[in-house]
């Protein structure tokens, strides 16, 4: 084995680990793909043989490389991000769990919060996702975000004030959240408007992301409150009619349902559940995205 091949697989030993890092920094499983490929494409230019630790010199890395990709996206986007914007989610079957997996699953961070992360500035975001999520010291952080590391301890306050003020709670109970689940697929398809009302806090917050190019009665949208949310159950329920194609899985580490007809992805949606009722829903049904997404195992 050359030297080429033992980084390569030294690399490999900090992979989960970094894909986990870029993908709480940028919400987006292909970009954090990407930002790893580039942590990996700058290890294999420089003299890795000077690195006493190698993790900490990747994770600064890819911060450095996440926060790029977070300032372009801020460039090309002259107005924030839409609200009915949803994260790309991370999927996997409901009936196993496997511990190993979790940093790889990032089934610890949920698209509740994704969603608020998202209205960070890129260094707050930076700061808060290194050291509240991976500990990493305030002084490396300053050096990837250009500040002092008293700046950069504020940088992360002001993201966790914000993180903790908007982020819901949440019932972390499988069993209780599946329980909750079904109620509500039960009453969509039944049609029944006073069960779906049961089932969904009177403050609901639906968030649907149908992607730029999904226009009618089908494009992105914020609903807000039970009513107008069951009403959008209602209008939409010949998909929850079609139960075959509907798969209870795991969203970010809560129960979710995945809509595949003809083993093609037509949506995932993830909830947030709390004293028995639904207070967030996240519907991603961008076509492009969704193609994109790792199904494997999950859908035939």
């Amino acid at each position: 084995m050359n030297d080429t091949e033992l980084l390569a697989d030294r690399f490999e030993e900090h992979r989960s680990h970094l894909k986990a890092v870029a993908y709480r920094m940028l919400g987006s499983l292909s970009e954090a793909e990407d930002a790893v490929q580039e942590a990996w494409l700058k290890l294999s230019r420089s003299d890795a043989g000077e690195i006493a630790n190698l993790g900490g010199w990747l994770t600064t890395v890819v911060g450095r490389v996440c926060l790029d990709m977070l300032r372009s996206r801020t460039r090309r986007h002259e107005e924030p991000l839409d609200d009915a914007f949803v994260p790309d989610p991370v999927i996997r079957p409901l009936s196993t769990i496997d511990p190993e997996q979790e940093v790889l699953q990032a089934d610890s961070v949920g698209l509740a919060l994704l969603v608020v992360l998202e209205t960070l500035e890129p260094a707050e975001r930076i700061a808060f996702v290194l050291h509240d999520m991976f500990a990493v010291p305030f002084d490396d952080i300053a050096s990837i975000v250009e500040r002092s590391s008293a700046a950069t301890r504020q940088l992360a306050s002001r993201a966790r004030r914000r993180v903790r003020g908007a982020t819901p709670a949440a019932d972390p109970d499988l069993g209780r959240q599946r329980q909750v689940l079904d109620a509500f697929m039960a009453a969509s398809r039944a049609g029944d408007f006073e069960a779906l009302l049961a089932v969904l806090d009177p403050d609901v917050v639906l968030r649907a992301d149908s992607g730029p190019l999904v226009g009618g009665v089908a494009a992105s949208k914020v609903v807000r409150g039970a009513k107008p949310v069951a009403e959008q159950a209602m209008l939409f329920r010949q998909l929850a009619q079609s139960a075959q194609f509907l798969q209870l899985v795991l969203v970010n580490g809560t129960v979710g349902v995945l809509n595949v007809p003809e083993g093609r992805p037509m949506s995932i949606m993830g909830v947030t559940v709390l004293d028995g009722r639904i207070t967030e829903m996240y519907i991603l049904a961008d076509p492009e995205r969704l193609a994109g997404l790792d199904l494997t195992g999950l859908a035939g």
